[in-house]
């Protein structure tokens, strides 16, 4: 019975210390960072960023791989079925995990359940633009010709269920007007219809229209988040007049549900550190992007409250993906 006893203290403390020993290994080998679009786009260059200081910080390779398809899903199911040992990573946009599975049917993974977020890596400075010909100079004169002539003020999307959808829609249930949705296929063709003149407004990421604004082509109106820009501190926040309307658009970095909290909690570690260093500072900026430093728990936590979030909003509006 002793013996018995002294194996089963062994086996405890043996469990009991495996986490920790595990962490401390790791990583011991290539680390896979994949990315569910396709190479060039910002959720791309945030994972390249990533990649190279996780390698000079970790010593071992940290490799960006691209798995695009079916709007990130493909990659994005490819990383919650793997082995949660902190070896294949997801970088990616919260559309994925908090939007597309209410916008589409037959969702191979579960955008919340099936995986522990490690990190918020960056926001998206997401602004409201409008086109020179249109006569408002703020939110308030915006819903009040949205409200005076329905279906008059056209919005341009990068097609159904995008981003820019669901801004504009949150808009239009925020303030009880009516505008009209033309959808496009992909941000490209819509920013230039917004510049052309075709629609009259678009809620976008900054780093698509810095350029038209700053040349005049495009009026900056506001920003989408709940708190004013650092990089456009004078210009104000959507919210601001209509009390409760935020629209932030982020990219975070993800693991299987099962993967260990402390390999979790070394990969929070590593991220945050790499994205507030003084060259990465400067790539985000000229992205339109800002760091949000938050743990794990605080960044999962974000992830629920926007799945629940958009859940509702896309059932009530019966709005589905191209």
């Amino acid at each position: 019975m002793k013996a018995i006893a002294r194996a089963l203290v062994a086996a405890f403390t043996l469990t009991a210390v495996a986490p920790a020993a595990l962490a401390q290994a790791y990583p011991a080998k290539v680390i896979r960072l994949i990315v569910p679009w396709a190479p060039g786009g910002s959720t791309d260059v945030l994972a390249r960023l990533i990649a190279v200081k996780m390698t000079e910080s970790w010593g071992q390779p940290a490799v960006v791989e691209n798995k695009p398809g079916a709007s990130g899903n493909i990659g994005s199911d490819q990383v919650a079925k793997a082995a949660p040992d902190g070896y294949t990573i997801l970088v990616g946009s919260v559309s994925t995990h908090a939007m597309n599975p209410f916008l589409m049917a037959n969702m191979p993974f579960r955008g919340v359940e099936d995986f522990q977020t490690v990190a918020l890596a960056a926001y998206v400075t997401n602004v409201l633009v409008a086109h020179p010909s249109v006569p408002v100079r703020n939110v308030g004169d915006l819903v009040a010709a949205a409200k005076a002539k329905p279906d008059a003020i056209k919005y341009a999307s990068a097609g159904n269920g995008s981003t820019n959808h669901l801004a504009a829609e949150l808009f239009a249930r925020t303030t009880g007007a009516q505008m009209l949705h033309v959808p496009y296929k992909g941000g490209g063709p819509a920013t230039v219809a917004i510049i052309g003149g075709q629609v009259d407004i678009f809620f976008t990421g900054l780093g698509n229209v810095w350029d038209h604004v700053k040349s005049g082509k495009l009026k900056l109106l506001a920003v989408t988040e709940e708190r004013r820009s650092k990089l456009l501190p004078e210009v104000p926040t959507v919210g601001e007049t209509l009390r409760g309307y935020e629209m932030a658009v982020w990219y975070g970095v993800w693991v299987p549900a099962a993967t260990p909290a402390e390999i979790v909690a070394k990969l929070n570690a590593e991220v945050n550190r790499a994205m507030v260093l003084p060259d990465v500072q400067q790539r985000l900026t000229a992205m339109g992007a800002e760091h949000g430093a938050l743990s794990p728990q605080q960044a999962h936590q974000l992830l629920k409250s926007d799945a629940e979030r958009w859940g509702r909003i896309i059932r009530e509006a019966n709005i589905k993906a191209d």
